[in-house]
């Protein structure tokens, strides 16, 4: 989970008072957060959810906090709409088409008004850390840099500039280095330079008369870059490969260097190319869709009852503005939040905000005896029988990529649930087999003596158009073995064992047209006239989709329809 740290004169100067640590621990969950230690001056704050980005900052923290408190949320009147475009004075980014091969969007916005401190310094780099790291998967899909905007010349300009032609002092050195000799010589090149180095042109920022802001997303330059105490003027940049990301990510830090006390200034991004938004947005932009739940599901899923207008007042507590209108509650989402993806989510705020300690507790009117469920029993035995036979247990995510499911697995997209509005595309998946999660961990093996036996039991789930919901969950066993020699007799000879300890009769028929594994190496495992799983020798492009280079065995069976058989 995220941590933060701040300074108590930072945190307490942003809330407008002063607290103990009793306080602190008593108010922070909240934000679902939890005082994590205070030494000094400096709060120590671990926060306990991680699709709430805008709260790993005290700034995010302090906003929600006085809201809570009934303080009138703050109106950020510097956001543009696809309806409206501010007048960005001038200030402008150009995204050059030679980025789109690299990483294809770059947007910024600028700040004035306030004189940096030490600790609005510490606090816009540890944002700018927590948001790259955590929710940009370590730069990968967001980087950001904040520069001197004194020193700017607009337009600035991103583009994809030759690696081994393009040079400039970056910070914390004294010497010019071209964009591919930063990759091996500076820290943060070998540390972030893999991202971008085998691509043809790299990521470069500079401004209209030709000086370097950065190499994104490696390192600034030593000059514009260069941010320090007693600097008021600044613009931030934000590159990567997801543009609702990178306007999520620049609202968030817009909000917070608000709440420190800067103007926000927009920027007008051009873009070679047509956009979800348009070749030219005004940055920060908002672009939240309004949500809205009817207050049945809020006393449903709540087992409160409470009227329209307290559900309003609660969500009005944790800076949600909304109306009650026929029995619905109608909510706009602030600028800075992009976590609702389904009602349940508006029907959490308003928990929250009503507070869980005006729930009033009951006593359960059933009588249970706790035992464990027959799948439950099943998945337990199967694996002491994988354990029994030599495998290794293995637990995994339940949601994951598009690459990871379908384009490394040669798998049908059609048969997989994509989230509609996923945080990253880590997460946009939910998987519809444990193979691949399996070749995960043998891909990042190949260090380890063979052979190599994992397994899992867990849950997978897929579209099925005979179900309410239009898809099921099953609870699966799959296993997978790599060695010098493998094949499908070891395979088979592996299911047979598996059957025979679970008494179960079960006859083989070919499988076909399955591209993760060898034509006519593979077979399905059926039960009557059931088909309750697969396996097979896993196909040569697949392994190599993976990195991996050892034959490699794989099964999956599915436990409900073997108990259920």
């Amino acid at each position: 989970m995220p941590k933060i740290e701040t300074t108590g004169k930072l945190f307490y100067s942003l809330l407008g008072r002063t607290l103990q640590d009793s306080e602190l621990e008593e108010i922070f969950p909240v934000a679902k957060a939890e005082l994590d230690g205070h030494e000094g001056d400096l709060l120590k704050i671990e926060l306990n959810d991680t699709n709430r980005p805008d709260l790993w900052s005290a700034a995010g923290i302090a906003r929600l906090l006085k809201a809570y408190w009934g303080v009138e949320a703050p109106l950020y009147d510097f956001f543009s709409t696809s309806e409206e475009c501010f007048d960005s004075e001038g200030r402008e980014l150009i995204v050059d088409a030679s980025a789109k091969e690299v990483r294809p969007y770059s947007i910024g916005f600028a700040a004035r008004g306030h004189v940096v401190g030490e600790d609005d310094l510490e606090a816009l780099i540890q944002s700018q850390e927590k948001l790259c790291s955590n929710f940009g998967r370590k730069r990968k899909t967001i980087a950001m840099g904040i520069y001197r905007s004194d020193l700017i010349k607009y337009p600035v300009h991103y583009r994809g500039a030759d690696p081994d032609a393009t040079s400039f002092v970056p910070l914390g050195m004294d010497r010019k280095l071209t964009l591919r000799e930063i990759c091996t010589e500076h820290p943060k090149g070998r540390e972030y330079g893999p991202i971008v180095s085998d691509c043809r042109v790299f990521p470069y920022l500079h401004d209209d008369n030709g000086d370097t802001l950065s190499f994104p997303p490696v390192i600034n330059s030593a000059h514009i870059g260069a941010v320090e105490v007693g600097d008021e003027n600044l613009f931030l940049e934000l590159s990567g490969s997801d543009l609702r990301d990178l306007l999520l990510a620049a609202s968030i830090m817009a909000c917070d260097m608000s709440d420190m006390g800067f103007e926000i200034l927009p920027v007008k991004v051009r873009f070679p190319e047509e956009t979800e938004f348009g070749t030219e947005i005004t940055v920060p932009y908002y672009y939240q869709e309004p949500v809205s739940c009817t207050l049945e599901q809020v006393h449903k899923t709540l087992g409160q009852k409470m009227s329209g207008e307290e559900a309003v007042a609660s969500l009005k507590r944790m800076g949600i503005y909304s109306i009650y209108s026929d029995g619905s509650l109608y909510a706009t989402v602030p600028e800075y939040r992009n976590d609702f993806l389904h009602p349940v989510d508006l029907v959490e705020d308003v928990m929250i905000g009503y507070g869980l300690g005006n729930f009033e507790p009951e006593m359960p009117q059933d009588f249970t005896v706790g035992r464990l469920s027959p799948a439950e029993e099943l998945g337990r035995k199967m694996k002491d029988l994988m354990v029994g036979l030599g495998f290794q247990e293995m637990m995994y995510n339940y949601l994951g990529s598009k690459r990871e499911y379908v384009d490394n697995m040669n798998f049908p997209q059609e048969k997989c649930i994509f989230i509609s509005n996923p945080m990253s595309e880590n997460y946009e998946v939910v998987r519809p087999s444990i193979i691949p999660s399996l070749l995960e961990s043998e891909s990042a093996s190949a260090h380890a003596p063979f052979p190599h036996k994992i397994f899992e039991v867990g849950k997978v789930a897929f579209l099925d158009s005979s179900d309410n919901s239009g898809t099921t969950t099953r609870n699966n066993v799959g296993f997978l073995a790599s060695d010098r020699i493998m094949g499908f007799n070891d395979v088979s000879s592996l299911v047979n064992t598996l059957f025979y300890f679970l008494g179960k009769e079960y006859t083989l028929s070919s499988l076909e047209g399955d591209g993760r594994f060898i034509e006519g190496r593979c077979a399905k495992v059926l039960l009557g006239e059931h088909e309750v799983g697969i396996f097979g020798e896993i196909h040569p492009q697949v392994l190599a989709n993976w990195g991996s280079t050892m034959p490699t065995i794989a099964c999956e069976i599915d436990l409900d329809l073997v108990m259920a058989n």
